[in-house]
Parts: C-alpha cells; structure tokens; sequence
C-alpha cells in the first residue's frame, strides 16, 4: 500500500515464505502464516497512500469469484485473479491467477456462470496459500476492485478466519470514480459499464479476465478525474463527499 518498509519486509521473507510458510499451506492454518501475515498488516499506513499523485499510485486492481455473496453464510473463494496498474498504465504482464481448494459440490448456476468444475477445485491449493502468495504479489500496492463490497467482505472473512488478524488493506472501489465523472449513470453490471466505454468484454466471469476489465475501466476513469482536478486519492473521497 505504498510503504518502504513494507517492501523490505516483503524482501527479507521471500526465502522463508517460498520454503517454509507456503510448504505448510497445505494443512490450512499455519502458525508460520499468520505471523507473517500479522507482520505484514503492521506495516500498512494506509493514509500515506491518500497523498500519493495519480499518475504515480500504483495498484492492483482484483476480482474474486465466490459460491454465493454471505461468507459469514458459508459461501467461500474459489478463485483471485489480478492486475497491476501504475496511474492510467496497465501492467498485462504483471498478473496473478489462482483456484483456491474447494471439495464440495458447485451449485449449477455457479459452474454455469464462472465455468469452474469440482474436479479442478479439488485439487487447487488451499486458500491459506493462495492469500500468502496474493498479499506477496500486490506488495505496496493499493487494491482496486469493481464495487468493492463482494471482495472486501469475502477478504476480511478469510483474513480473520484463516489468520486470525483483521484486514487493513484499502480497497478502493471503481465506482467511487464513476461517480465523480459520470453521476447521471446508474449501470451496475461490469459489462455495462465496459460497453459504454467501448471495452471489449471476455473472459467474463473469470477472476482474471474481470479483473483486466476492471483495470482498463479504471484507467480511462483514472485519466478523466485527473482532468477534472483530482491529484490525488484524498481529493477523489473530498471530491465524492460532496456528491
């Protein structure tokens, strides 16, 4: 989230989380993980992030696909897709994608619509595991994600269940910057918002796949509040304080 320390510390546990952290992912909790991630959290100073110029903020823009939308329900991740972005610039080769265990039956309508199988989940890396990984790959980054409510639920869930430590990392929500440019739309959908923009949709409903659509609605709403004035993120949340 835009903190040095945070880079050495990620830096200096490399080697240890590569051989020793992710080597015991397998049996779910993992004393060695929650340390890590609990050191991790101490080093965010979200505010610092606020300041930052647009054109120099950095993030990774994500999406999960999930079993339902009530984690505290039960429902649970089955897939973290992502993208770095640096102000309006897309990173296309700087990604990460990952199924994440699941051993019971999908409901139809989820198969359908994220065309994941059981056979595949069943054999995906536990959830532990793939949230180490994730948290190594964004780093400094802040997180972006498509009306964030869904990936922030499902990840302070996850954070405190697997970890037993809260989730600190500021999600910024996409909407936040339509709002400021376009208030008169009301789309929700994120293939709406991407054919009024002229954005070709694929790979719907995939974790990666949304989250470049994601990322590329971000960086041409980046660019247009940018030109209306915002220099930063702390003037976008004064800017939609008044809306």
């Amino acid at each position: 989230m835009g903190f040095e320390p945070l880079i050495h510390l990620m830096k200096e546990l490399h080697g240890k989380i590569n051989t020793s952290v992710f080597g015991a992912a397998q049996g779910g909790q993992n004393s060695q993980q929650a340390a890590f991630l609990r050191q991790l959290q101490r080093e965010i100073k979200a505010e610092e992030t606020m300041s930052i110029p647009l054109d120099e903020l950095k993030v990774v823009v994500f999406d999960i696909e999930t079993t339902g939308f009530f984690p505290d329900q039960g429902n649970d991740i089955l897939s973290i897709g992502a993208i770095k972005v640096k102000g309006c610039e897309v990173y296309e080769d700087e990604v990460f994608y990952s199924l994440i265990n699941h051993e019971e039956s999908l409901a139809d309508d989820i198969k359908n619509l994220t065309g994941l199988s059981e056979d595949e989940l069943k054999v995906a890396p536990p959830a532990s595991q793939v949230l180490l990984k994730f948290f190594e790959f964004a780093k400094d980054h802040t997180l972006v994600a498509h009306h964030a409510t869904h990936e922030k639920s499902f990840m302070q869930h996850a954070s405190w269940k697997l970890f037993k430590t809260p989730f600190k990392h500021r999600i910024v929500d996409t909407s936040f910057l339509y709002r400021i440019v376009e208030p008169s739309m009301k789309f929700v959908r994120l293939e709406d918002w991407c054919e009024h923009n002229q954005i070709t949709v694929k790979d719907r409903h995939h974790a990666l796949g949304d989250a470049k659509l994601t990322a590329d609605l971000w960086s041409i709403y980046l660019s247009q509040v940018k030109n209306l004035g915002c220099r930063n993120l702390r003037d976008i949340y004064e800017r939609l304080s008044h809306l």
